[in-house]
């Protein structure tokens, strides 16, 4: 049998892609393409890209294609006129794309922006690949309970958090001493403290190994990325947060390694391409074929290893803080990192100020960070305050430097 066959039942599957303009989602829909009648395409939603939400839906034959900026659902339905692809605008069209019936839901918005959308796909009580690690850093405990009362499976997409999966012996990780994520270490590893002032967002967009998003490969520079899938991995494996740890590992073939009682240590390793997690994902618990190039040991020839460095990177320190912490300070960390972010790659804030932005948000909102937030509503209203005050204290730091 060929690989598809292999991997898939002889229902087609139902399959909805949430971010399908992003990376993830192009190369989700790269490996859907290759199924052919094996599956079928519910929905696939995008914020902005018109044009290639249409190209996509009308190339995959979705039934549904729903553009997050309203002001743009005029443009995607001319754009879709004839195909016989229903067209829908908006965040509310979003989340209501991630109810209709689907097996498998790739959750691949980036930001706390996939948050409810995802929410929405996991109470289906289907599979669910989750490539939005926001879901779970700003809503840990709420998004674990929603899945354990729904019933839904959920698998890891992450390269990361994808390896530590494998690896695994036992889901209670009972024999379970350390798990260990690698980082890339980003364009700017052997940067200096006075290099890393002058760093540029065209610089921060020159990943060494991966191609992603632009929010995603800033994070990866400023090891915040990290930080943030360490969160994750707390809510996705039951280990303690002092049984996590990070390895700088440039090649970035060996995605994670798990440290057993026995000395033993499991590492999945493969060459940098999302579409074997995505595959494994899609065919889960079986494998099917990913057109990837396969890990040639003999002509990579070494794989070196070596301690981030938190006092040039301290977005890690601060992320791990957040993480020990617990409460509420995970969300605040995301929303003020989602704010520096988006000012850095506009030109409005340097470098280091990404990690001092995020640091200063997070002390000044410490009495709002005790407890974890006890609904959806109060996950989003938190959000919002910290984005605000964020906001804030980057105008703040503008007028001084102007001053």
């Amino acid at each position: 049998m060929d690989g598809v066959s292999e991997a898939f039942d002889a229902r087609p599957r139902r399959l909805t892609v949430l971010g399908a303009t992003g990376s993830i989602g192009r190369s989700t829909l790269d490996m859907t393409a290759r199924l052919g009648a094996a599956c079928e395409i519910v929905a696939l939603t995008g914020q902005s890209n018109v044009a290639l939400l249409a190209e996509q839906a009308i190339a995959h034959r979705a039934a549904l294609a729903v553009i997050g900026d309203e002001a743009l659902y005029a443009d995607l339905k001319a754009a879709l006129a004839g195909s016989g692809v229903e067209a829908a605008a908006g965040a509310r069209a979003i989340e209501e794309a991630a109810t209709r019936p689907a097996d498998w839901t790739m959750a691949a918005i980036v930001g706390a922006a996939g948050l409810r959308p995802t929410l929405a796909a996991v109470r289906q009580g289907n599979t669910v690949a989750l490539a939005n690690k926001e879901c779970l850093v700003c809503a840990g405990a709420l998004f674990k309970a929603e899945v354990a009362a729904s019933g839904a499976t959920l698998l890891p997409v992450d390269s990361e958090h994808s390896a530590v999966f494998q690896a695994l012996d036992d889901p209670a990780c009972s024999g379970v001493e350390r798990i260990v994520l690698t980082a890339s270490g980003g364009p700017f590893r052997s940067f200096t403290a006075a290099e890393l002032r002058s760093v540029t967002p065209e610089m921060a967009m020159r990943h060494p190994t991966w191609a992603m998003g632009a929010k995603i490969t800033v994070d990866s520079a400023t090891l915040m990325n990290k930080g943030l899938e360490l969160i994750e991995a707390f809510h996705l494996f039951p280990v303690n947060a002092d049984q996590l740890g990070v390895l700088v590992h440039p090649q970035s073939i060996v995605h994670a390694l798990v440290h057993y009682r026995d000395g033993s240590v499991l590492a999945q390793m493969s060459c940098p391409d999302m579409r074997t997690p995505i595959a494994l994902s899609l065919s889960y618990p079986r494998r099917m074929e990913a057109p990837v190039r396969r890990l040639d040991l003999a002509a990579i020839g070494a794989l070196t290893f070596e301690a981030p460095d938190e006092a040039r990177f301290p977005c890690l320190r601060i992320a791990r803080e957040a993480l020990a912490a617990g409460g509420s300070s995970p969300l605040i960390l995301n929303a003020a990192n989602e704010v520096a972010v988006a000012a850095f790659l506009a030109g409005r804030l340097s470098f280091p100020g990404v990690a001092a932005l995020v640091e200063r948000v997070l002390d000044a909102l410490a009495l709002d960070a005790g407890a974890p937030p006890p609904d959806i509503m109060a996950v989003l209203d938190l959000d919002a305050k910290a984005r605000r005050f964020a906001e804030t204290a980057l105008q703040q730091t503008a007028a001084g430097a102007a001053a």
